[in-house]
């Protein structure tokens, strides 16, 4: 797989021919601080035993998705500021998408999808090791209409466009770091610009949900906004309630 572009923006680039989560190759990598700095990157179009939020499980045929993991150290100071990760890999993903889908509409689904069109085409899982954080992200590429998980989802194939994965990858790497940075530096969403920016591609904010909570508890409202904390407030009979995503089993339109 040629990449210029994308190794041009990284500070290690390796890809791999199949691997099981390249999340989980990474994090083992990782240990390792010199040979794998800030920005570095896993990838391969065969992942095996992908993995997302929940450990739900995540497969793909060979081929038809890229399954990309990005190793962050330069990380904000407050605990707090670092769960804005995700949402800031979920707005440079749905930009890299919408620069190779101008017509289509591209839009985060909080916490941790990518859709367009409504319909799922990237997922987002990030995890912590002792001093770093890994992003893993799945995009559906090639997949057909039959090789498509649930009704759903949908890929760069169904959609009727060939993926300029250099681009798609380079793009999101470069706006990825660009907005952990101001993270980092602002020390928080708000101040940074993040907040604003997730506020805008959140396809969420605005319709009536249904939030599966853990317990078999479920709230139904409209959710009304994101917090300074990157919750989502949901608004029922008048009462504002901040879910945060590690609460959540599901958000689904009402």
């Amino acid at each position: 797989m040629d990449l210029p572009l994308s190794r041009a923006v990284a500070s290690r680039l390796d890809v791999l021919s199949e691997a099981g989560s390249t999340n989980a190759v990474l994090r083992e990598l990782s240990v390792d601080a010199q040979a794998w700095p800030h920005l570095s990157v896993l990838l391969t179009d065969n992942q095996t035993a992908g993995r997302g939020r929940l450990d739900r499980t995540w497969t793909a045929p060979a081929g038809a998705s890229l399954a990309v993991s990005v190793l962050l150290r330069r990380l904000p100071s407050a605990i707090d500021a670092r769960g804005w990760i995700p949402l800031a890999a979920g707005v440079a993903m749905a930009d890299a998408i919408a620069e190779q889908l101008p017509e289509r509409d591209v839009a985060v689904k909080w916490p941790n999808d990518v859709l367009v069109d409504g319909r799922k085409i990237c997922g987002i899982l990030a995890e912590a090791t002792h001093d770093a954080v890994i992003v893993g992200t799945g995009v559906n590429t090639a997949m057909t209409a039959s090789d498509l998980p649930v009704p759903t989802a949908t890929s760069f194939a169904v959609l009727g466009a060939e993926v300029d994965a250099d681009r798609l990858l380079s793009t999101y790497l470069r706006e990825l770091d660009a907005l952990v940075a101001a993270l980092a530096a602002a020390g928080d969403a708000v101040s940074s610009g993040l907040h604003a920016a997730a506020v805008d591609r959140c396809a969420t904010v605005g319709l009536e949900v249904r939030v599966s909570l853990p317990g078999d508890r479920i709230l139904v409202g409209t959710a009304t906004a994101l917090d300074a904390d990157g919750r989502l407030l949901v608004r029922h009979d008048g009462i504002e309630t901040a879910v945060s995503a590690g609460d959540v089993v599901h958000v689904r339109p009402a």
